[in-house]
């Protein structure tokens, strides 16, 4: 099962606190030259960073900044509240759900208990399906999250710094993506301030193709739901 654990533990080991997120590119263009070919990613966002310096450019910065306060507050949820991963396919079964009615929910639930998947949901409400739902997949969740490829090993000072911004522009495109795949879902996410943390659950939703439930039939619906499954 998908632990929340986990990532509050890299979170913490790696020192991505959200209250010192702001501060870790202290120095950081002193050495970006030096370290992009190897930290990639974060090094990139930082270089994006001297954009700051620039008029033309402000959007730019304004835009990283923004992403920066939002990835804060994924974090901070991360370690107030309980399992993000089960609350974001909350989120995600309460959009697909929405206007389903009493017949198309019990038709998805049929055609899911002929593949063997029993969804053990109290009554048929759109709600409490979409709760019976992200439970079931939640609980199935085996996800290998590989925080630390995305920031690669610890380091201290400038790497460290330029590491922790690798899973923020990591989380960022993630965010874009489905922002471009899923509009509806990615405004639900962005409401709760939690579409930054769409990256940990990410290849469970390009593995089901979940962003097609938007478009697709109810046997659609089945068939990703079964996708995510197994």
């Amino acid at each position: 099962m998908y632990n929340n654990n986990e990532v509050i533990s890299y979170l913490q080991a790696n020192k991505i606190l959200a209250l010192k997120l702001d501060h870790a590119l202290t120095g950081v263009g002193k050495a970006v030259s030096s370290q992009i070919e190897t930290i990639g990613a974060g090094a990139t966002r930082a270089l994006y960073y001297t954009s700051c310096f620039t008029d033309e450019y402000q959007d730019v910065c304004q835009k990283q900044k923004t992403e920066d306060i939002r990835f804060k507050n994924g974090v901070i949820y991360i370690l107030q509240h309980g399992n993000v991963a089960y609350d974001m396919l909350k989120i995600y079964f309460e959009e697909i759900f929405k206007y389903k009615t009493s017949d198309q929910l019990e038709r998805i639930k049929q055609m899911l208990m002929a593949v063997n998947i029993h969804i053990a949901a109290s009554s048929l409400t759109n709600a409490g399906f979409a709760l019976a739902t992200a439970s079931f997949v939640a609980a199935g969740m085996n996800l290998s999250l590989e925080l630390s490829a995305l920031a690669g090993r610890r380091a201290g000072g400038v790497v460290g710094a330029i590491g922790i911004y690798g899973v923020v522009q990591k989380a960022a495109d993630s965010a874009h993506r489905l922002h471009v795949q899923y509009p509806a879902y990615y405004s639900a996410l962005y409401m709760q301030q939690l579409e930054m943390m769409y990256f940990l659950i990410e290849p469970l939703f390009e593995r089901a193709e979940a962003f097609k439930a938007q478009w697709v039939s109810d046997d659609g619906i089945a068939d990703i739901i079964t996708r995510m499954i197994r």
